[in-house]
């Protein structure tokens, strides 16, 4: 059975959905490491133990064209109250993060 060109543009297609999910599924882990971490240091305790996608753009830098996003996360510092932080990642690497009491 020959390879058409729809068959083959669908394949590709579906391979860069792979890609897109299975990078942004490895970069939200390193953000909740991070957040993770930050908590630590602060003494405070992260709420609901994860981060979430709050903003997704693309960002052109020295190198080259790279997604830009920005997680969310609450933390309380002591029990009571909630408050919010947030991690910006370009691409794999670390460009920010802020919390409320920073």
């Amino acid at each position: 059975m020959p390879l058409t060109f729809s068959a083959l543009v669908l394949f590709v297609l579906l391979a860069a959905a792979f890609t897109f999910w299975y990078n942004g599924a490895d970069v939200r882990e390193t953000a909740n490491r991070i957040a993770i971490d930050a908590c630590k240091r602060r003494s405070l305790q992260l709420l609901d133990g994860t981060v979430a996608l709050a903003k997704l753009r693309l960002r052109l830098d020295s190198a080259g064209l790279r997604l830009e996003r920005t997680y969310v996360f609450d933390y309380s510092s002591g029990g009571g109250g909630r408050a919010s932080g947030f991690i910006v990642m370009l691409g794999h690497e670390i460009q920010h993060v802020g919390l409320a009491n920073d």
